[in-house]
């Protein structure tokens, strides 16, 4: 099965943002026999033309998850609609961490022994990502979502983890095609040996004293310096704590000052009310037995 993808984003950079299933079947005992349905490819374009004429065939891709020999073929196939069509191998079931995509582009690849220049796929750098509307529904959905292991650190260190073991993965295939150039299963090819002792020819020399002892330094600082801000950090928590009982304490003091302080005043509101229901009574009294010794 082979899909195709659409709508370039600009110049620089390809971002397919739709695709469609193309009919596409293969022999199992011919392997360099295929079918594609290129009619019903143009016809389900015309349509998507119809909708929105901005989009435009940038490439195509199926689920290997490896290359396989008629890909190629397939792709020349592509070109006739776009020249710069790009072929994304994707990996359904992914085991490994990173990525699990593959780009790549056709070019000529010329050969010293002076055979005919051949086609064969050049690998494209490649990223997944999300529209702008789609990662600004994503923020609003995570707004509430908080992980106290999501921080720039824990961050760092696993897209470094990530890195590295995309790295292992990509040394063990060189280690596994240097053994095959040994064992003559493969022809050697001198620009993939180029770039591979180009690439060792970068490494530092670690065998030497002063760089060592600079680079568990330079380590020692750095461990160091997450050391220290971890210290920190967790001082300054522990303050804002303490500032915070603090703070309560005081709060409640003056709120249970100023709720004895009402009562207070509300009782000694009471007690003069009751002196001066008293004096009037009294003086009731006096005035009726005064009127009784006057009759």
């Amino acid at each position: 099965m082979t899909f195709f993808q659409f709508r370039s984003r600009c110049r620089s950079s390809s971002g397919p943002i739709d695709s469609l299933f193309i009919p596409f079947d293969d022999e199992e005992k011919e392997k360099d026999f295929w079918v594609l349905d290129h009619k019903y490819l143009e016809n389900m374009y015309t349509m998507f033309r119809k909708v929105n004429a901005r989009e435009r065939i940038v490439g195509s891709y199926h689920t290997g998850p490896k290359l396989h020999r008629n890909d190629i073929s397939i792709n020349e196939l592509i070109l006739v609609y776009n020249p710069d069509s790009i072929f994304v191998i994707i990996d359904a079931k992914p085991k490994d961490l990173g990525l699990p995509t593959e780009a790549y582009i056709a070019v000529e690849e010329i050969h010293d022994d002076g055979s005919p220049a051949s086609k064969t796929f050049e690998h494209l750098p490649s990223e997944i990502g999300a529209e702008r509307a789609e990662a600004v529904g994503v923020e609003h959905l995570l707004r509430d979502i908080r992980n106290a292991t999501a921080g720039t650190l824990s961050q760092r260190i696993t897209n470094q983890l990530m890195g590295l073991k995309g790295l292992m993965k990509n040394l063990n295939d060189v280690r596994n095609y240097l053994d095959k150039l040994l064992t003559n299963k493969l022809p050697i090819n001198h620009q993939i040996l180029s770039h591979i002792q180009d690439m060792f020819n970068l490494l530092s020399d670690i065998n030497q004293q002063d760089l060592t002892k600079s680079i568990y330094a330079e380590t020692n600082d750095e461990t160091l310096l997450v050391y220290l801000s971890s210290l920190i950090r967790s001082i300054i928590a522990l303050h804002n704590l303490i500032m915070n009982k603090i703070q309560n304490s005081d709060t409640e003091k003056s709120d249970n000052a100023s709720v004895t302080g009402m009562t207070g005043t509300s009782a000694g509101i009471s007690q003069s009310d009751k002196k001066n229901e008293k004096g009037a009574s009294d003086k009731t009294t006096s005035n009726n037995s005064t009127n009784n010794n006057a009759s």
